[in-house]
């Protein structure tokens, strides 16, 4: 018996468990930190919320990199093997995409350090986004694996100019416009083979329904990438903004059955960063068209986008507190 219990706390210090997907958890917190900014400087909120949504967001994420630095010294081989999964491979790019959304947050206080952290994310979400895709095109994939998370690695590109005003770097528009042209470009067949299979093949696993609001990405993301590369909000960019909405108006209702299709889980997490990326577009196009509509819409998106990131927090926190952080995964 002892021997059992011994094993069975090991196996719990590996935290092989640990999915990678949970940097997606950073992404959100960074993400609503940025709109609270935009909210306080369109609306007058106190910049205090959003500095205490940063401080969030960089503390977890240097807990989590403790705790998957863990697991990968502990056992590599959970880590290749979700590495080279079909659909958790393509979660890699979460903490990648944290790494470029952080300076955000960080290049107020540490100039240097947001510097460096978006260097090594954009070398990283390129070299990834090649590996990805030259493994898609090398093998052939099973249609099934086509989920929402297949537009990370290569659409997560388009993550890559958004700190960039705030950096103060040597001129590289050649880089965001890379990133916004390749993007943009793999967001349509990529959202067409997700499309295909939600239409025709059977329905994704109730754990796994909350990841169609990373469908919202390619549009509230790409609207914001267009506009800080370009320098401009033209009919393109509202375009994309107005594709955001719709697939919002469509995927809102997955919010209202989180609480009804399984018990909680982390990969609940796969809502924040299009929420928060839609939240964000929808400050920008406000300041662009200031109306009752426009201001409305930018509104009630940060009052929701923040309940249910806040709630996600709670429910994670208390988890991990009960020990229970392993049946959540």
């Amino acid at each position: 018996m002892s021997d059992t219990i011994q094993a069975g706390a090991l196996r719990r210090a590996t935290l092989e468990y640990l999915p990678v997907s949970l940097f997606g958890s950073v992404m959100g917190l960074t993400g609503l930190s940025a709109a609270w900014h935009l909210g306080a400087a369109r609306y007058g909120m106190p910049n205090g919320i959003g500095d205490a949504i940063g401080v969030a967001a960089v503390a977890t994420f240097l807990v989590l990199v403790v705790a998957y630095g863990v697991k990968l010294v502990s056992a590599p081989a959970s880590v290749l093997a979700e590495f080279r999964h079909p659909v958790a491979g393509a979660l890699f790019g979460t903490l990648l995409i944290s790494l470029l959304l952080l300076p955000i947050v960080l290049a107020p206080v540490n100039l240097r350090l947001a510097q460096g952290l978006w260097v090594l994310g954009a070398v990283g979400m390129v070299l990834f986004a090649w590996t990805i895709v030259n493994r898609w095109m090398s093998d052939r994939q099973q249609i099934a694996h086509a989920t929402p998370a297949w537009i990370v690695p290569v659409v997560g590109l388009l993550d890559v100019p958004l700190a960039v005003p705030v950096l103060q770097l040597p001129p590289i528009g050649g880089v965001s416009m890379f990133a916004l042209s390749v993007g943009l470009f793999f967001a349509v067949p990529l959202f067409t083979v997700v499309f295909g299979r939600l239409l025709f093949e059977p329905p994704m696993p109730d754990a796994q329904k909350p990841s169609l609001l990373i469908l919202l990405a390619p549009f509230a993301v790409g609207f914001s990438c267009y506009t800080v590369t370009i320098g401009r909000a033209d009919l393109f960019a509202e375009a994309l903004y107005m594709l955001s909405l719709f697939m919002f108006a469509v995927l809102a209702g997955r919010l209202r059955e989180l609480g009804q299709c399984c018990p909680f889980r982390v990969s609940w997490w796969a809502v924040g960063f299009p929420l928060a990326a839609t939240t964000i577009a929808a400050l920008r196009y406000a300041e662009l068209h200031p109306n009752l509509a426009t201001d409305g819409i930018a509104l009630v998106l940060l009052a929701v986008t923040t309940i249910l990131l806040a709630g996600l927090a709670v429910r994670t926190l208390l988890g991990i507190v009960r020990g229970e952080l392993r049946n959540l995964v």
